[in-house]
This record gives structure tokens, sequence and C-alpha cells, in this order.
């Protein structure tokens, strides 16, 4: 706050910031995946669009330009097109989220440090937004969500599938 301010109203500005912080801090994440699931889904769906827009050309660029070791560069072209046209479809049901985001974030590793390495600063944003997903998952409005309260109904606390009493005699 600036010290010139009366202190009335320093401490009406501090109650406004603390009533929005603790909007902020109240958003839930199930709120805050659903973008960062469509924007992870955008970039590699787009990719995919361009390889298949003409693959000749695309596969060209793995052959000349991706120096990727270890794989044929025809046999990466369609991995990594595979992945791409997969992965996003996954991304936007929220089915899988943590291993797809765990294989996307292998893929930009990959990205970064073979291909274009000095597209770093874009690479990071997709692995901030990979690592959220990776470690608090999709959120409540998922795939995942779903399949997951329908598994623990049917297991009880001990993790072990629970029947009802007069089918366990």
């Amino acid at each position: 706050m600036h010290p010139d301010l009366p202190s009335s109203s320093r401490s009406s500005a501090s109650v406004l910031i603390g009533r929005v912080l603790q909007w902020l801090d109240a958003v839930p994440h199930s709120l805050l995946a659903i973008p960062l699931r469509v924007a992870v889904a955008v970039v590699f769906w787009n990719s995919a669009m361009t390889k298949l827009a003409n693959w000749d050309t695309a596969v060209a660029l793995f052959v000349d330009e991706y120096k990727v070791p270890l794989i044929p560069p025809e046999i990466l072209a369609y991995i990594t097109v595979s992945i791409e046209l997969t992965t996003p479809v996954l991304l936007i049901l929220g089915l899988l989220t943590r291993p797809v985001a765990l294989l996307l974030l292998g893929m930009t590793a990959v990205i970064e440090i073979f291909v274009y390495p000095l597209a770093w600063p874009t690479h990071i944003q997709w692995a901030a937004m990979l690592l959220v997903l990776l470690c608090r998952g999709p959120g409540k409005w998922s795939i995942d969500e779903w399949l997951r309260r329908r598994l623990f109904a049917q297991l009880g606390p001990s993790g072990v599938e629970s029947r009802p009493a007069a089918e366990a005699k």
C-alpha cells in the first residue's frame, strides 16, 4: 500500500485484495483443468493435421530435419502422427489423462532435445500444462473421474470388492 493513503483506504484496499485472493484460491481444479486439457489437445491435434495435410513433406522433415536417434524417420513419422491424433481426443474426454500427460511430456522433451532446442519457451508452457494434468488429474468433468467413482463404489475401504452380506455367506 502507498504510505500517503489514509489508513481507512489502506484497510479497505487490504480487505478487497484479501477477498479477491480468497475468491481466486477457491476456483476448483476441475474448472482450471478443462482449458488445460483443451489447450494441450489443440497443440498436438494441429500438429497432426499439418503432417496429414502433406504426408510426403512431413516424412521428409523427419528424414532431413528432425534428427531423432534410434528410430528410423519414416517409422517415427507414423508413431508421432498416431500419438498426435489419439492423445488430443483422450485429453478432451478426460480419459487416461495422466498416462497421456506423461506420454506427451516425453514427446515434448524429445522435441526440445532433438528437434527444436531453441523453442524452449513454448515447450516449457506445454510442459507446465502437462505437469498440472499429470499431478492433479483431469478434474471432475472427465471420464477418468467417472470411472474412478464407479471403481471406488464397487470397492470397499480396504480396496477389496465389497459384496452384500447375503452374498458373502
